[in-house]
């Protein structure tokens, strides 16, 4: 079955950086949009980043536009989230997710989260 596993979350002050990984496994991956998002306490997830396996297409929350990158690589079968300059409202679990390209359906695969807290 699918497994998404994130890593790299911590602690971190503002200003720093940090790269968060997510390997999946399970199936391939090739047709699949790989995504990032976040849920801090008290709010609702929210979409951070995406990527298209295949072509490597992104796209970005505004809010982290020019501070945060998404990659992939595909021999590792491992996602990347890089982040930079990052702020006290980045604090949140964040998750790794996916789902097919060519569909209008929601990311229906899920990873664990990985705690990400900038301290100011």
């Amino acid at each position: 079955q699918v497994q998404l596993v994130e890593s790299g979350g911590g602690l971190v002050q503002a200003g720093g950086s940090l790269r968060l990984s997510c390997a999946a496994s399970g199936r391939t991956f090739s047709s699949y949009t790989m995504g990032w998002f976040r849920q801090a306490p008290g709010k609702e997830r929210e979409f951070v980043a995406t990527i298209t396996w295949r072509f490597g297409v992104t796209a970005y929350a505004d809010s982290v536009k020019g501070r945060f990158t998404i990659s992939r690589d595909i021999a590792k079968n491992t996602v990347f989230l890089q982040m930079n300059s990052l702020k006290t409202e980045d604090t949140a679990v964040y998750y790794c997710a996916a789902k097919y390209t060519y569909s209008d359906l929601p990311y229906n695969y899920w990873g664990q989260g990985t705690q990400v807290t900038v301290s100011s």
